[in-house]
């Protein structure tokens, strides 16, 4: 028997699948006999939620890996200091930069995304951040994943809110992470289940349908928990491919995805191709209701000048592309669009041309459930704190709790361990 346990263990899923699919389920659905139950789909009946959510709304979160510079993103037009702290970086993306109005434009490359701000569908939460930041990528990051400045948690905040307001366990689909290969830390949690994709068109077992009838069969010949938690890894990865495998037949995308996009940054992240995975998703009727995506690149400690422009067009061009698809199959009024970024820039540029990690940033949400405007204040560029850095003005637990409670209809509360000031950028809040 030990030596079978070494055996499961070494196996991992990442063996046996291809790179375009992982599988995680959670830990409380063993502990409930689910892992005996064969039908991953059918599970609903152990895993219904009764006070759960019920609206079809779905959340895209973006990730701007790196630390994105608020201030290359959101412009300040008329403040003259910015010129004495950016010598080299101010002069061309104020003069070039989109007005919202006198004050604030956006960078001269997110003309798709100005375009939806003069329809109405874009809010601008500025200044966000949190207390005592601190500049190291590995733990802003997780206090961003998790939403915990304290650093105590260990589960993601959307991890959180598939355990407590969703019934992942019995659809697979209901979080994922589109166009990465591990699960994001603001998915995680052992509660949940969620789906990893790389990319739809190599997802399956490797080696085809011999290896995957080889070790099916295998382990429904070992006995007890483990012999059950391997079948149904086999029965749910099966059912998850297949009906990714109906899902890419039946969309037709209405938008033209670009991810031949030439960067000064090398860039692998295939933005555009993640977000039309999730159209697909969405507008399939998978049943999926949080997606995480990532743009990477964005720690600009050099020429940052030409870096950001290109991402912030790269961005501007894969979300409007998304937005454009989702509005042509009718599902635009159901989806929100929000970014995120581990940190802003400091406001004064190095002597290489880039910005230094920084605090405080702006934060983009797009789409029809938004009530267009800037929210927020924009810290001020000379009043910094002790580290010459930009203070916060919006907790960046304000944005998820108006995410939570006024889109998804959660228990904001519950799943974030408090409550924090309204920033009022949805049109319409769903009750809990």
């Amino acid at each position: 028997m030990n030596s079978k346990e070494i055996g499961i263990n070494q196996l991992k899923r990442r063996d046996f699948l291809r790179a375009g699919l992982v599988f995680g389920a959670g830990a409380a659905g063993l502990a409930a006999g689910y892992a005996a139950v064969p039908d991953a789909f059918a599970r609903a009946v152990y895993a219904a939620k009764q006070n759960g959510i019920a609206n079809d709304n779905v959340l895209v979160m973006i990730q701007l890996a790196g630390g994105n510079d608020g201030l290359r993103t959101l412009v300040p037009l008329s403040d003259p200091t910015l010129h004495d702290m950016r010598p080299k970086l101010a002069g061309p993306m104020v003069s070039q930069a989109l007005p919202l109005n006198k004050d604030y434009g956006l960078n001269h490359n997110l003309g798709g995304i100005k375009g939806l701000w003069d329809k109405g569908k874009v809010a601008i939460v500025q200044g966000v951040g949190y207390q005592n930041p601190t500049f190291s990528h590995f733990e802003s990051i997780r206090i961003w994943e998790t939403g915990d400045p304290t650093r105590r948690s260990v589960e993601g905040w959307l991890g959180r809110t598939l355990a407590k307001a969703y019934d992942s366990n019995g659809h697979p689909l209901t979080g994922c992470a589109c166009g990465a290969t591990d699960v994001p830390g603001a998915l995680r949690d052992l509660q949940a289940t969620m789906t990893v994709i790389q990319n739809q068109k190599t997802f399956g077992f490797t080696g085809g349908s011999e290896v995957e009838a080889a070790v099916g069969a295998l382990y429904k010949g070992t006995p007890g928990i483990y012999g059950a938690l391997f079948d149904t890894a086999i029965a749910t990865a099966n059912d998850t491919i297949a009906t990714l495998r109906t899902s890419s037949a039946s969309y037709q995308p209405m938008a033209d995805y670009s991810d031949k996009v030439k960067l000064v940054y090398s860039s692998k992240n295939q933005l555009a191709a993640a977000l039309q995975l999730g159209a697909e998703l969405i507008v399939t009727g998978t049943g999926v209701k949080l997606l995480h995506v990532t743009l990477g690149g964005f720690d600009t400690h050099y020429t940052e000048l030409n870096r950001h422009d290109d991402l912030m067009g790269y961005l501007d061009s894969a979300v409007s592309a998304f937005y454009q698809d989702l509005e042509a199959h009718g599902k635009a009024d159901k989806v929100l669009i929000a970014t995120w970024s581990e940190f802003g820039r400091r406001p004064k540029e190095n002597a290489s041309g880039g910005t230094d990690h920084g605090a405080a940033a702006p934060l983009l949400l797009m789409g029809d459930p938004v009530k267009s405007g800037l929210y927020g204040a924009e810290p001020s560029l000379t009043n910094l704190d002790s580290t010459g850095n930009l203070k916060y003005a919006v907790d960046f637990r304000s944005v998820y709790q108006e995410i939570l409670g006024g889109h998804l209809g959660a228990d904001s509360n519950d799943i974030l361990g408090g409550s924090f000031d309204r920033v009022d950028f949805l049109r319409a809040p769903v009750a809990v």
